[in-house]
């Protein structure tokens, strides 16, 4: 008696839904290099950090004169300042003033530089003119004498009120980058066919122009964070706006002038602690920008 010989069950066929697909495309850009996902991992981390760690620290820095530069230790990972006072803590309440100051001034000025850029480069003629004249003016103002002028009103305690002045003063490249892509993509096909369709103007720009400048809106959005954390860790360590919160500029102020960092070892650690950060900061976000560039320029994704 013969046996039929046992066949296997076919297995069902995995279905790629375009979701899947369009994810398992981001999976792959950003871990086909290693510094990508060392810049993505950078960036989680001080999100999470300047959005949950000032839950877990109070804003007032305790003050203990018996522990004045004391080293680091299970108790103050980072040892204490010239005041006794824990620099970790310092670190992580002060991060949430440079990275929500950073967001605002980076969402403002990409947000205005984009849409100038984008009618400037659409319309053209006077509508042109005007506006590239508005950006040359923003162009040539002086950010920090104008700073310096505003600290007198301001005291610059809240990142909306710094955020809105990085902002309001740092659009003018951008406008003028997106205007410039914008020319470049106003001639070609895809909108001299939606124009024959009387397609209308709003559609056009939102539709057809914005999603092809998303990549050089995102990659000027990074960029401009790193100009905005400079600029503001800058201000506070020149002391031009009052120290009316805690953050990594004012501790580095404090390091230099106030706790003698640049004559004592024992003080270097609350210097190189906020400097360390905004190095890495800067660092996660030039990393994270090649996977960006990729991202959005199918060219780069074929290789």
């Amino acid at each position: 008696m013969t046996t039929a010989p046992l066949t296997a069950e076919p297995r069902p066929a995995v279905v790629v839904t375009p979701r899947r697909r369009y994810w398992a495309g981001i999976r792959r850009v950003l871990t086909r290099k290693p510094g990508r996902v060392a810049g993505l991992v950078i960036l989680v981390f001080f999100t999470l950090m300047g959005t949950f760690g000032p839950m877990l620290y109070s804003d007032n820095l305790a003050v203990d004169p018996n522990a004045v530069y004391a080293p680091p230790s299970a108790e103050h990972w980072l040892g204490t300042d010239f005041a006794g006072s824990d620099v970790f803590q310092a670190l992580v309440v002060g991060s949430r003033y440079v990275l929500l100051t950073c967001a605002i001034a980076g969402l403002f000025a990409v947000g205005i530089g984009t849409a100038v850029g984008l009618l400037a480069g659409f319309h053209r003629g006077l509508a042109d003119s005007l506006l590239m004249r508005a950006t040359d003016f923003v162009l040539t103002i002086p950010g920090l004498p104008v700073l310096v002028v505003l600290s007198t009103v301001w005291a610059f305690g809240s990142p909306l009120e710094m955020g809105l002045v990085l902002g309001i003063v740092g659009w003018g490249g951008i406008a003028r980058a997106v205007r410039s892509q914008t020319l470049s993509l106003r001639e070609r096909g895809f909108l001299e066919a939606a124009r024959s369709l009387g397609l209308p103007n709003r559609h056009i720009l939102v539709k057809e122009l914005l999603p092809n400048l998303a990549p050089y809106v995102a990659m000027n959005l990074l960029l401009a964070i790193v100009s905005f954390v400079e600029a503001q860790v800058g201000l506070f360590f020149l002391g031009i706006v009052p120290f009316t919160s805690t953050n990594w500029g004012v501790m580095i102020n404090q390091a230099v002038f106030s706790g003698g960092a640049l004559q004592s070892p024992e003080a270097l650690m609350y210097l190189l602690a906020p400097l360390v950060c905004i190095l890495l900061l800067i660092t996660g976000v030039v990393l994270f920008l090649d996977a960006i560039d990729e991202l959005f320029n199918p060219r780069l994704r074929e290789r």
